[in-house]
């Protein structure tokens, strides 16, 4: 959500535009549990400030629900962003989730979900 200070400084950057446009990921599409991980020497590449902050963000493995939830930037976003870095080889994309998840872990996430 833009408020009327950010359109008076030009602070709003549209996700359109940190995307060029795309709505979903050139390779594929990204679950919400899918992890990803970057390894510390993606930190010292050259790279935009959405983009660089994922990398951070991902010196331990997080789902790409919570770096749209941190950057803030809407989901679509950064499923295009992952998966960019990811063809770029800037992070690492965890594909190996249980197909069939357990009953305590769809209790776990269902407790998480009632508490926010």
């Amino acid at each position: 959500m833009t408020t009327a200070d950010e359109y008076e400084t030009g602070e709003v950057v549209r996700p359109f535009i940190v995307t060029g446009g795309r709505t979903s990921p050139v390779t594929g599409e990204l679950r919400l549990e899918t992890l990803v991980s970057a390894p510390p020497s993606a930190l010292t590449a050259p790279l935009g400030f959405e983009r660089h902050r994922i990398v951070e963000l991902c010196q331990y493995p997080r789902s790409v629900a919570e770096l749209a939830a941190l950057l803030p930037t809407p989901l679509g976003v950064a499923r295009v962003l992952v998966a960019d870095l990811a063809a770029e080889r800037y992070v690492r994309v965890h594909q190996d989730g249980p197909e069939n998840p357990s009953v305590a872990l769809l209790e776990r996430i269902r407790d998480g979900l009632l508490r926010l």
